[in-house]
């Protein structure tokens, strides 16, 4: 009797091993090899031209640091309408370039209306509408409107990096890439 346990776990082992043989060579199979090696390298190629350089439409071309002092008049002219389509956008005193975000604050974006103003207000209050004032020194914001317009300053300096100009009173005084590393140094 103990011959006929032994030779059922034997016949369950040579039916096994048959099943397990067939999956095997079926990986193996050199068709089936080759096709997954080409998906493989299509797969590689889509990610690679995802993944890789922006397209062409999206990209911007560098342009010349403004190093100038300018009138709250003459930010108005960098809305991107411009030859250059250069777009500045100023936050809680401060002027940012963000021509890179054109399609958000340049002609017929969303933003469109911050493009080559001061976007303080706006942002603060929840508004896309422009501000025809010469210089608004914000002082009528709640503590609440003046907290989102310093998370709006701290976001485009994050997403558009260097400030380029300090609003004053009527007055806009460029400041150099030395000053931002000034910054970046002693508040990280």
């Amino acid at each position: 009797m103990a011959s006929a346990p032994e030779a059922k776990s034997a016949d369950s082992v040579e039916t096994e091993s048959p099943a397990a043989d067939s999956i095997f060579n079926e990986i193996l199979n050199p068709v089936n090899l080759v096709l997954t090696a080409i998906i493989l390298v299509l797969v590689f190629k889509i990610l690679r031209s995802r993944l890789g350089k922006p397209c062409a439409e999206h990209q911007v071309p560098e342009l010349p640091k403004i190093r100038k002092d300018m009138t709250v008049a003459e930010l108005r002219q960098y809305d991107g309408t411009q030859a250059d389509g250069r777009v500045l956008v100023a936050v809680n005193g401060w002027i940012f370039d963000a021509t890179r975000g054109r399609r958000f604050y340049g002609p017929g974006g969303p933003y469109a209306a911050f493009g080559g103003k001061d976007a303080s207000r706006g942002l603060a209050t929840f508004s896309v509408t422009s501000s025809d004032k010469e210089y608004d020194d914000l002082s009528d914001l709640n503590s609440m409107e003046m907290d989102s317009v310093k998370e709006w300053e701290a976001q485009f300096r994050v997403k558009y990096i260097v400030p380029i100009a300090e609003v004053g009173s009527r007055h806009l005084s460029t400041l150099g890439l030395w000053t931002l590393q000034c910054e970046r140094a002693f508040f990280g």
